[in-house]
């Protein structure tokens, strides 16, 4: 599979440049995209695994509707595996992860002036992967990568209703305590972050699209 061509369509996925319930044309993207149709064919499969498209024989490809339950089910999962992931990288973590974290953040306050909703969205990425680095457990990385991408495109919709400039605070608030609790080495205090990270979340998209609270 062509990484180039996946992460492009799948930005495209994200970002809702391809909104839920469209169906995408392989022939017309291929085209777009300047390659054949077998990379992008290979792609959509890749994304299908990533529940992002459902590939329907002689009908075509659709995006994925976003299922708000079906999504606080996937948070729920995700907490035990961000806790996890906490505790591993507060063992591991090294003094050039520590300083990526601080860039990111350095990063992040720039996006305060800029507005630029792609690139928070591309930090929060840069912070699950700086983790994932830094827990070192491979296979724990994949299948938490496979549940965030199910959940990502709700960032698409939380901008459309808060305050941007709040939300990226919230990004810059939570790249801070995670350097701070690492920097410790403290894996209990880790995992809590962590886990909490993840029901303030769902909390919070409960709140806004009104979907029962208290994840924890």
């Amino acid at each position: 599979m062509n990484k180039e061509i996946y992460n492009e369509i799948k930005r495209r996925i994200l970002m809702f440049e391809y909104p839920p319930g469209e169906m995408l044309n392989e022939k017309r993207i291929a085209a777009e995209l300047g390659v054949s149709r077998t990379p992008v064919r290979e792609t959509f499969l890749r994304l299908e695994w990533d529940k992002l498209v459902i590939i329907m024989p002689r009908a075509g490809i659709m995006v994925t509707k976003v299922e708000f339950q079906q999504l606080r089910d996937i948070f729920l999962i995700r907490v035990p595996l961000e806790g996890l992931i906490g505790r591993l990288a507060a063992t591991q973590v090294t003094g050039r992860q520590i300083s990526d974290l601080k860039l990111l953040k350095a990063r992040c306050e720039r996006i305060l002036e800029t507005g630029d909703q792609e690139e928070l969205i591309k930090s929060d990425l840069d912070l699950r992967s700086i983790l994932s680095t830094a827990a070192n457990n491979p296979s724990l990385g994949e299948v938490s990568d496979h549940l965030y991408y199910q959940t990502q495109r709700l960032w698409a919709l939380i901008f459309d209703r808060e305050v941007f400039p709040s939300i990226v605070e919230a990004e810059i608030d939570e790249i801070e305590q995670t350097t701070q609790i690492l920097s410790e080495g403290n894996p209990r205090k880790a995992e809590e972050f962590r886990r909490q990270v993840i029901i303030d979340h769902v909390n919070r998209i409960g709140r806004i699209f009104g979907f029962p609270q208290d994840a924890s």
